[in-house]
């Protein structure tokens, strides 16, 4: 995971489009019209999330079908499992202490 792809989600117009790709695959028409952008305002956010590794293009007659990649995702998953772990921990130790303060768990 670099630099470019948390560029490329820090933009909300792109995170708009990645939740509808959540849903399924769509063309950049479709895109534009359910975010009610104009088409080359979309397909330049989706140039920038397909540079940045997040969604990948199949061309289907004349159009172009945009889906996520999810390895990309699978990838982001990775690196904030770090922080989940140390806030996971943080959080238990709040616990305890707020345990201890209150009278419902000795001092160790």
């Amino acid at each position: 995971m670099n630099e470019q792809t948390f560029s490329a989600l820090a933009d909300s117009n792109r995170l708009n489009i990645i939740e509808l790709l959540l849903k399924h695959p769509q063309s950049v028409g479709e895109i534009a019209e359910k975010l009610e952008l104009n088409q080359p305002q979309t397909s330049k956010h989706l140039k920038v999330l397909n540079e940045a590794g997040l969604v990948e293009v199949q061309p289907e007659a004349n159009r172009r079908i945009y889906k996520l990649k999810a390895e990309s995702f699978q990838e982001i998953d990775r690196w904030l499992d770090s922080y989940r772990k140390m806030w996971e921990a943080r959080m238990d130790r709040l616990d305890d202490y707020l345990d201890v303060i209150q009278g419902k768990k000795p001092l160790n």
